[in-house]
């Protein structure tokens, strides 16, 4: 992205003005009359508004709005012998008023001058000068939207703008009106000349085009205000659920159930217009990720996105805890789980599970329990708790006491009947249970408990803390050491099983994050998105270096992250990258699964790097295969047909050859021929030479199609008695282009003696205009054996011949050099399938404007 320097007459103490973009989801909505209408209303408050620059497209409704406003002068510049209008940026800043209207955002100025290559850069400088902006938009120059409307409409989108320029506005007002409204528009001529009504209704103001074109800008615009909200809350600490929209969060263990529980939720996301799918799974540390299922979890996440929703994995040791929070951050309305599988034993021994201790944190979100086949089937034995929390240690302090207690008084109730070997193995049983429960703490704490209770209460002489009998005091010294050790070995057992667990969680948690990146979501914002969620983290920025605790830093991206009372997390991802961290404090053991994050950004960060490089030396590879291919073909392209001119001059030549009238005047013919094809070889070899120079003059102007096809077509070679025909029809009803009539010209002689070397002779080939969207198309078709999808365009690569029939056709340059030169008058040349079977070259350039085409 482009950076603007400080604009001219900036202060650095001025506050930047303020954004609004009036958003449209087609061309004719109402943008511009509704910027003006804005602007009257700013006056007739008393603001300073200025009219920068507003484009009326000469409708009359609008060019009314524009009485009562100043109208800044624009600034005329020449480029290729034209002359424009464009927004006169030094002007604006030196008159300074508090609100300029400045239309068309996505707008490509004309080069020179020093000005930025696009009007929203103009834009940035403007608003660094504190002078609030009113601008328009279309939703098909979104950057990111631009392929999506293209595949749409299936024109393609030059001028965009970045999505991010645009999220930064401080309003976005989305302009809308229903399709066939827009369409009586259209039929009316309140939106474009008449002569192109008919086919703009046909091709790009179809229903189906403006109700997919209106979707698209309600969604986006939907994500920015998500955006905002989540802000919002933010930085009010708002944790309780908004209901804007439906928002269902579905947890995922890697367990069988995992379909089941997803399209459940599916189906409850799409009972509301907008609902949004969720998918959770937490890596956890108290060991039950240990039995996850890898595959079933990758298995569930592709379902997930082919159902629209997203996949998510969060580490946390409290799995109700960490879910919760999950939902609530995300602003979930609902959650969606399955029933325990554990069955009534394991549950009446383990006590609640994960779901009703959801239930019981959820609060404002509804929880959906949902059965499975797999409920109540899961293993007899439990899998004790890996983690001790502070319940835990707290019971196991109280067990140590109470529970040899309790087995003190039902063993005195059955005095008698067991001996003191089976009483002191009874009490190592529940020293063992207190181990269990509460660590090795806690087990020495029962084991002291227990060896004095034996001692007193089963050990003669009975009711004393005395010991007459040695072979009662070595059994009571091996019961203490025989606790303590197996207490101690059980809290060993229970460490080394939490690290394990840890271990697995961490394991999953990369694993997941190199699944992304094999799936391609390797992007750098995608990286740090994946950070943020992982962690729990608020926000996670890249930043060139380690931001100063006063002023900050400037992120990769160009955000700027500010000092801030909370302490910043920083770790290094390698050279001069940094990861920025703000949130809660990572415990030294997630810190290291954040090193392997910050390893993979850097990763990124690096390979974001190489191919910058690699785009700066791939213009000099172009540049070394062009030299290596013309240096093999002009060995034998040139030599052909300077070889069949130099022998018929060289037979004219001969003495001793009487050679009659009609023999000379073949001859003659016949090196005429030669150095003709010589000649357009040549000149297409220095045109394709300028081109990739950037030395090429271009004097672009209104130029008629009738005039100049037909000097193409004298220009090409006599056709054979057996070469096809070549039909052209509706040139006269397009407007003029705006072109170079002689480069035009060489276009039209190259494609069309392209498709006239393909074209059976039976079937003619076919040329046609029409004009769409402020471009004509032309089409020149033929009914030749066509080309291969996959070969389409290396068929526009030079020194390539796909499909001739002979080696003699010349260097392979035409196309090469017709796409060039269609490219530098700012049109485009693609191929496509001729329907009933051959190729059509379709090339697009602009239309001429209304002043240019009234001079031609």
């Amino acid at each position: 992205m482009h950076e603007a320097g400080p604009a001219a007459g900036a202060r650095p103490d001025l506050r930047p003005g303020r954004l609004k973009v009036f958003l449209g989801a087609a061309p004719g909505v109402g943008k511009t009359y509704r910027m003006l209408d804005e602007a009257h209303r700013r006056a007739a408050r008393g603001a300073d508004v200025v009219a920068g620059f507003v484009e009326c497209h000469r409708r009359r409704h609008t060019e009314a709005k524009l009485d009562g406003l100043e109208m800044l002068p624009l600034a005329g510049h020449d480029c290729r012998g034209g002359r424009y209008a464009e927004l006169d940026r030094e002007a604006l800043l030196a008159r300074r008023p508090q609100v300029v209207l400045i239309d068309e955002l996505a707008h490509t100025n004309v080069p020179g001058g020093g000005r930025h290559p696009k009007r929203w850069q103009d834009v940035e400088d403007v608003l660094a000068a504190g002078i609030d902006v009113v601008t328009t938009l279309n939703i098909q120059h979104l950057e990111s939207l631009s392929d999506v409307v293209e595949k749409i409409t299936g024109v393609p989108q030059r001028e965009t703008v970045p999505d991010e320029f645009v999220r930064r506005a401080d309003e976005i007002e989305l302009v809308d009106i229903p399709p066939e409204g827009l369409r009586r528009r259209m039929a009316h001529g309140d939106i474009c000349p008449p002569e192109r009504i008919d086919a703009s209704l046909a091709n790009y103001f179809r229903p189906g085009n403006l109700i997919a074109l209106r979707e698209l800008a309600l969604l986006w615009l939907a994500g920015r205000v998500d955006e905002a909200l989540h802000k919002y809350r933010i930085e009010h600490g708002i944790g309780e659920v908004w209901e804007t929209r439906e928002r269902v969060v579905v947890a995922l263990t890697g367990g069988p159930e995992g379909e089941t529980l997803i399209r459940r939720a599916a189906r409850i996301a799409g009972r509301s217009a907008g609902g949004e799918l969720l998918a959770v799974h937490i890596a956890r540390s108290d060991g039950l990720a240990a039995g996850v299922s890898h595959a079933a979890l990758a298995a569930q996440r592709a379902l997930v996105e082919d159902l629209g929703g997203s996949y998510h994995s969060v580490v946390g040791d409290e799995v109700p805890t960490a879910l919760v929070d999950f939902a609530t951050a995300e602003n979930a309305t609902q959650l969606v789980l399955g029933t325990s599988r554990r069955r009534r034993l394991e549950r009446f021994l383990t006590g609640r599970g994960i779901g009703e201790t959801v239930v019981a944190l959820s609060e404002d979100i509804d929880v959906h329990m949902v059965t499975h086949e797999r409920a109540g089937r899961g293993r007899l034995l439990p899998s004790r708790g890996r983690s001790l929390p502070t319940s835990r240690l707290i019971a196991g302090l109280v067990a140590g006491v109470v529970l040899p207690v309790l087995l003190t008084i039902v063993l005195d109730r059955m005095r008698g009947t067991l001996n003191l070997t089976s009483e002191a193995l009874l009490f190592l049983v529940a020293v063992v249970g207190v181990a269990c429960i509460g660590g090795v703490v806690s087990a020495l704490i029962a084991s002291l408990t227990a060896a004095l209770l034996l001692n007193y209460w089963f050990m003669p002489p009975i009711g004393e803390f005395t010991m007459s009998d040695p072979d009662s005091v070595l059994a009571l010294v091996v019961f203490a050491v025989v606790a303590a050790t197996v207490a101690a070995a059980a809290d060993r057992s229970l460490r080394l099983s939490r690290r394990a667990a840890r271990a697995t969680a961490e394991a999953e948690t990369m694993s997941s994050l190199a699944g992304s990146i094999v799936r391609g979501d390797q992007t750098i914002p995608a990286l740090l998105e994946r950070t943020r969620e992982t962690f729990g983290m608020e926000t996670v920025d890249l930043a060139p270096e380690p931001p100063d605790a006063s002023s900050g830093t400037t992120t990769e991206s160009g955000r700027r992250v500010r000092a801030s009372s909370d302490p910043a997390m920083v770790v290094a991802a390698g050279s001069g990258a940094f990861l920025v961290l703000r949130g809660r404090t990572l415990p030294s053991s997630e810190r290291r699964v954040l090193a392997a994050f910050a390893a993979h950004v850097g990763a990124a960060v690096e390979r974001a790097r190489l191919a910058e490089a690699a785009a700066e030396v791939e213009p000099i590879k172009a540049a070394d295969r062009l030299r290596t291919a013309l240096l093999r073909s002009v060995s034998h392209d040139l030599r052909t047909p300077l070889a069949g001119a130099l022998a018929a001059i060289t037979s004219l030549r001969t003495p001793d050859v009487d050679f009659s009238e009609e023999d000379r005047a073949e001859l003659l013919e016949s090196a005429e021929l030669s150095l003709n094809r010589l000649n357009r070889l040549v000149d297409n070899l220095l045109a394709l030479s300028r081109l990739q120079a950037g030395a090429l003059n271009l004097e672009l102007r209104a130029t008629a199609l009738e005039e100049v096809l037909p000097a193409a077509l004298d220009s090409l070679e006599p056709l054979s008695a057996d070469a096809p025909g070549i039909d052209v029809q509706n040139l006269e009803t397009v407007p003029a282009l705006q072109a170079d009539p002689p480069l035009l010209e060489r276009v039209l002689a190259n494609l069309v003696g392209n498709a006239v070397r393909h074209a059976p002779e039976d079937r003619p080939v076919l040329v046609t205009a029409s004009s769409l969207d402020g471009r004509v198309e032309v089409r020149i078709a033929d009914r030749g054996p066509g080309i291969s999808a996959d070969d389409r365009e290396r068929a526009f690569e030079p020194f390539q011949r796909l499909g001739d029939r002979d080696n003699t056709a010349g260097l392979g340059l035409g196309l090469a050099l017709a796409r060039g030169l269609a490219e530098a008058m700012d049109g485009t040349l693609t191929a496509e399938d001729t329907p009933g079977g051959g190729l059509t070259m379709v090339l697009s350039l602009p239309v001429a404007s209304d002043a240019a085409a009234g001079r031609l």
